[in-house]
């Protein structure tokens, strides 16, 4: 008996200690049992009208949204990656032929948040959807790494499924309202807005969906030939995702499948078929690439490319910025080889600034913080819109835009009106930014994820930490950088902000589920370089 109890034991002892150590690969486990991705599959997309029914029929709309694009990865404000040396000449030209918003504010500084202020004009805290939808096992392994967070043990044991947390149905989208004006409306890329039936892209308005519909996904498979990895082991985010995320996309409510090459890639040239498919009817397409979100990887040729650059993790990115900027040139070709280009509308920006967990300090730059704060770098975005059929070139509008204004913009464009039932808290760029002279705009722009909270206006800012007491005041047209804090100096200016920030806070409802981490983020250093002394954080609640 005991040569039998002494070896099972030891198993079980060797067992427990190997869950204890990579129990976090279990939900990655699960979901390839439970929802496995097949091999690759064609996408046949719908035909529209083999001629144009109506030559004076409403613009198209592309809409293109980037994962956490840093506002210094990019070389149109004389950037870029790697000093400038890693160009992108396709990105950079739709603001050149259109109008570019220097102070551009993404709708939240995470996600999914971001994405639902997007598609409806609305505050995200208007619905409820303050908080990206978040795995509570994730947030449990990220704290078990990073001890100045806070777990809420409570809250995660009573947490909704994941897959159920999405933006509410009672929410209007930019493809309903179009619907209105028959416009067919194509999704590709992230979703990250809800998972369960019901919340998906065709529940939501779109006639078509090619993507995943979570936070995020694997480019390729971690062993291709053609792809180069970076892993941070630094990151806890990082650590948890390479053995949770998967390699495959959906096609409308299919089952899931492997693309057949980079995901950046692969999206590309799907949205190239799509608008091939409809250039006969008017069209809605939002594009929405997960580059360069990590995990990091790039294609092996846009790596081999970069041999100048030196350090790993930041070769890495370029090569998906590289990527990325080649698939929109290749769909903005598209617009023009279809004859379309003239009547299309297209927007470009970002759901938010670059993360500190990829540990490249100059992602953001010249702006102070990261994606999960509302310093600049987190919600200062690139931001421009083409229409070469109404925009001049070189166009400029430096009043503060946001994310909520792409809704009333486009909706106009189409000539379809507001709804009038509910708030919309944006409005049409394009009747301010074109006017003569350009009309103004003095309206707040407002964020919140739990205690903290920060309004803008008229190029003053307050941020309130009311976790910590802490309050930052900020003048952005002489401190655009935000490094002199005014707060004490200027009483009474921060009172202003203050009752205009707790007025609008008032306006929004609660949260539609609880938040089970608080966590520390650094102002000025990446997770790579943790700082050493007193530092700047904020406390970021999801």
């Amino acid at each position: 008996m005991k040569k039998f109890l002494i070896p099972s034991v030891i198993l079980l002892a060797l067992g427990g200690w190997l869950f204890s150590q990579y129990w976090y690969y279990m939900p990655g486990i699960i979901i390839r049992f439970t929802n496995p991705v097949g091999e690759f599959q064609e996408v046949t997309w719908q035909q529209g009208p083999e001629t144009v029914s109506d030559e004076s029929q409403p613009p198209n709309i592309l809409l293109i949204v980037v994962d956490d694009l840093g506002f210094n990865d990019i070389t149109f404000y004389g950037g870029g990656m790697a000093g400038g040396s890693v160009p992108t000449p396709n990105i950079d030209s739709i603001a050149a032929q259109g109008i570019h918003f220097p102070n551009g504010y993404a709708g939240n500084a995470s996600c999914a948040p971001s994405r639902a202020a997007l598609l409806t004009g609305r505050f995200a805290t208007r619905s409820g959807f303050e908080f990206t939808p978040a795995n509570p096992q994730m947030a449990k392994f990220t704290n078990t790494l990073t001890a100045t967070d806070d777990y809420n043990e409570e809250n995660a044991a009573n947490y909704p499924p994941v897959e159920s947390l999405g933006l509410p149905t009672s929410e209007l989208t930019i493809p309903e309202m179009l619907n209105a004006a028959d416009y067919h409306s194509v999704a590709i890329g992230k979703w990250h807005l809800g998972r369960a039936e019901g919340l998906r892209p065709l529940d939501q308005g779109f006639n078509e969906f090619l993507g995943f519909l979570g936070g995020g996904a694997k480019f390729m498979e971690e062993d291709d030939p053609n792809v180069v990895n970076s892993k941070q082991d630094y990151d806890p985010i990082d650590k948890y995702l390479w053995p949770n995320l998967s390699y495959g996309v959906q096609h409308n409510n299919g089952a899931r499948f492997k693309p057949n090459s980079h995901m950046t890639d692969y999206f590309s040239r799907e949205a190239i078929k799509s608008i091939e498919a409809n250039k006969n009817r008017p069209f809605f397409m939002y594009l929405a690439y997960n580059a360069p979100h990590t995990p990091l990887q790039s294609e092996k040729a846009d790596y081999d490319a970069l041999s100048h650059i030196e350090d790993h993790t930041e070769r890495t990115y370029a090569g998906m910025i590289r990527g990325l900027d080649r698939g929109i040139g290749q769909v903005l070709q598209a617009l023009e080889d279809n004859g379309i280009d003239d009547n299309t509308i297209v927007v470009f920006t970002s759901d938010n600034g670059g993360a500190h967990y990829v540990g490249l300090p100059d992602l953001n730059k010249p702006y102070r913080g990261w994606k999960m704060t509302f310093f600049e770098g987190g919600i200062h975005t690139p931001y421009f819109i083409r229409w070469t059929d109404r925009i001049p070139a070189n166009s400029q509008y430096d009043a503060a835009v946001a994310h909520i204004d792409i809704f009333s913009t486009v909706l106009a464009a189409a000539g379809v009106e507001q709804p009038h039932d509910r708030v919309i808290d944006g409005v049409n760029l394009l009747d301010h930014a074109l006017a003569e002279p350009p009309q103004a705009l003095n309206r707040p722009l407002f964020w919140r994820t739990g205690g903290y909270k920060v309004v803008q206006q008229d190029h003053w800012k307050v941020q309130i930490q009311e976790q910590n007491g802490k309050t930052w005041l900020f003048n952005l047209s002489e401190d655009p950088t935000e490094q002199s804090n005014l707060a004490e100096a200027m009483p009474e200016k921060l009172a202003e902000l203050t009752e205009i920030l707790y007025s609008m806070d008032s306006q929004m409802v609660d949260p539609l589920w609880p938040t089970i981490i608080e966590g520390r983020v650094t102002v000025d250093h990446t997770l790579r370089s943790p700082p050493e002394g007193e530092h700047e954080i904020v406390i970021w609640a999801n």
